[in-house]
């Protein structure tokens, strides 16, 4: 379901292999102008530096599909908050992307331009993320929902048009910044503990496989790997429920998720544990949880539309009381 949220960028290119890029989005660290020079050899690495936000454009350059690229000058503009959970680096990541098919046609394939973006993050961001966010950025359609399938890269996009339904998106305000550790070291946790269970990722196991290496695991990464396990057959199960319009059984997944988001995987924080007690107060709210890599960002929550009123004046009221910032679309 897509947000009215935007990145964009412009320009036209430059009669040399020289790239200067502005950008105005608002969170951008400094500087807010860059110049460089592309490489005449496709092998040879455009390094990261300062600021962090062109080393996703510099990411993308040095993955792009096709070649050679010119030099070019470009503005960058974004509506997407910067650190809210809601793919900010993946949107900015496709913008460029896209806008380089304009100057140098690659082959038109959507999984791989979003698998070259996923690696731009990867290479020049420093961050292992997975494909979810480039995906929905690529593949996504208004009016649905996106099932992805991380193991064999099929997506499926599963109808999301009751007109009786209506997805808000609360932000805590709360910045995360996900280029650390916590990340990192959750992704980690998991492939150790599909190591430890004979499995080459989480994907392949069952609850009873984890359950049974309980004595191998130390119990931070015993509920690391529950987690996924357990989201794994949610997903699964939430995908049929939208699809059959069982609104309430998809709300109590989202809750159930949230949950094991907080307790087992541990990337919630306070100011998303109160959105989501808040929104799922108010008759017509299916459920919520919170969404993006966590540590703040955003909450999501699917409600009736007559319901919609007094869940942003309940969640208002609740967060007052609490101190609260946050914004809500």
């Amino acid at each position: 379901q897509a947000l009215p949220l935007v990145t964009v960028m412009v320009g036209s290119p430059t009669p040399d292999r020289s790239v200067s890029i502005v950008t105005v989005a608002e969170g951008a660290d400094e500087p807010r102008r860059v110049d460089f020079v592309l490489p005449n050899d496709s092998a040879t690495p455009i390094a990261p530096g300062m600021p962090k936000w062109a080393n996703y454009v510099k990411g993308v350059l040095q993955h792009y599909r096709a070649g050679p690229l010119p030099g070019f000058q470009a503005v960058l503009a974004s509506s997407v908050p910067l650190g809210g959970g809601l793919s900010s680096s993946a949107s900015l990541e496709v913008a460029v992307y896209t806008f380089l098919q304009k100057f140098c046609p690659d082959d038109g394939d959507a999984v791989s331009k979003a698998l070259a973006c996923q690696k731009a993050e990867h290479t020049h961001a420093g961050m292992p993320c997975g494909i979810m966010d480039q995906f929905i950025s690529v593949l996504g359609k208004d009016g649905h929902a996106l099932l992805i399938d991380c193991r064999s890269l099929e997506a499926t996009l599963v109808p999301l048009t009751d007109q009786g339904l209506v997805i808000l998106i609360t932000n805590s305000n709360v910045r995360h910044s996900l280029t650390g550790s916590e990340y990192p070291s959750r992704r980690r946790q998991c492939e150790e503990a599909a190591a430890t269970l004979g499995k080459s990722s989480l994907r392949e196991a069952t609850l009873e496989d984890l359950e049974g290496a309980q004595g191998q695991l130390d119990k931070e990464t015993y509920r690391r790997a529950r987690h996924v396990i357990e989201e794994i057959g949610r997903t699964e199960r939430a995908a049929a429920a939208l699809r059959e319009g069982r609104y309430h059984e998809f709300g109590e997944l989202m809750v159930d998720s949230h949950n094991s988001l907080r307790d087992h995987y541990e990337v919630s924080c306070p100011e998303l544990d109160e959105l989501v007690a808040a929104a799922t107060e108010v008759e017509g709210v299916y459920g919520s949880r919170m969404t993006g890599g966590g540590f703040g960002g955003c909450t999501v929550t699917l409600l009736e539309a007559a319901a919609v009123d007094r869940a942003v004046q309940h969640i208002k009221v609740q967060l007052h009381k609490s101190e609260s910032k946050h914004t809500l679309w």
